[in-house]
């Protein structure tokens, strides 16, 4: 099992003026599409998976948004990739050995992607950062 490509097919970044003090921060993804692709070239064509992504930060109240849309090429054994689609169009359910693989793939590309437009259009990281405390301060 092996992700063999990805790319965005949509970035869009939005800041609005703030509507409160508070803000909240909400992350999700959601898998648009699940469908087969053909990936090298006429020589030697080679079937894989495409999964089409939803990754979408909300800034509220009404702050703004940051909306992504990626496709990540999966490949494995034939049987394999023919259960993930027959799955996809029976269920739209992903197998959960193949999901955490292709997850934790997109959230790494999105989120380092998010951060970098959220400081493009002036919003706060939709992720915390880490930070480092020196020894001996106190925290008020």
């Amino acid at each position: 099992m092996t992700i063999v490509g990805f790319n965005f097919t949509k970035i869009s970044a939005e800041r609005t003026e703030p509507k409160g003090t508070k803000i909240n921060i909400e992350n999700n993804v959601h898998i648009a599409n699940v469908e087969d692709m053909n990936i090298g070239d006429k020589k030697s064509p080679q079937k894989a998976v495409k999964f089409t992504f939803d990754f979408m930060s909300k800034f509220t109240p009404d702050l703004g948004t940051i909306a992504l849309t990626c496709e990540v090429a999966y490949v494995d054994e034939e049987k394999k990739m023919k259960d993930i689609l027959k799955e996809w169009k029976k269920d739209k359910k992903v197998t959960k050995d193949v999901m955490p693989e292709v997850m934790n793939y997109i959230l790494q590309k999105c989120n380092i992607e998010a951060i970098v437009l959220s400081r493009e259009v002036g919003l706060p990281s939709p992720m915390p950062l880490p930070k480092i405390d020196m020894p001996g301060e106190k925290k008020e």
